[in-house]
């Protein structure tokens, strides 16, 4: 989600990439979701961080706890910062309705639109 709403609202100004420490494939929740909200990820793959291991990364902005623990070593001039949101597979598995799934994913939804809404000001202001 973090990636679509990156290229959706700030592609004039970052080039942005999603790729976590394993590869858990496109959630069809979150793609939903981030339709409602006019963004198209269909066409985005879950890949892992070693498949960027080619691209020259300014910063690497990590979303969940997970993947801070496991991150791989970057650059030293990579920027590595920690943005903590919940992870919205983790909180549906417990949903007793799809609809309570899909509150789920609407939430961090719209939680990540936020925060990419302040990018890249927020990256230059946070010592993470």
């Amino acid at each position: 989600m973090a990636e679509g709403w990156a290229r959706h609202l700030k592609a004039d100004v970052i080039e942005p990439y999603s790729a976590g420490v394993c590869a858990v494939g496109l959630s069809g929740k979150a793609v939903q979701v981030m339709a409602e909200a006019g963004v198209d990820i269909s066409h985005q793959w879950s890949k892992t961080v070693d498949e960027l291991e080619e691209t020259e990364l300014d910063y690497v902005v990590t979303l969940c706890p997970h993947a801070h623990r496991f991150l791989p070593e970057f650059p030293e001039k990579t920027r590595v910062m920690h943005f903590a949101f919940d992870d919205p597979p983790s909180l549906a598995a417990y949903a007793v309705t799809e609809q309570e799934a899909l509150a789920h994913y609407r939430r961090v939804r719209d939680e990540i639109k936020e925060f990419v809404e302040e990018l890249p000001e927020t990256l230059f202001e946070t010592d993470c």
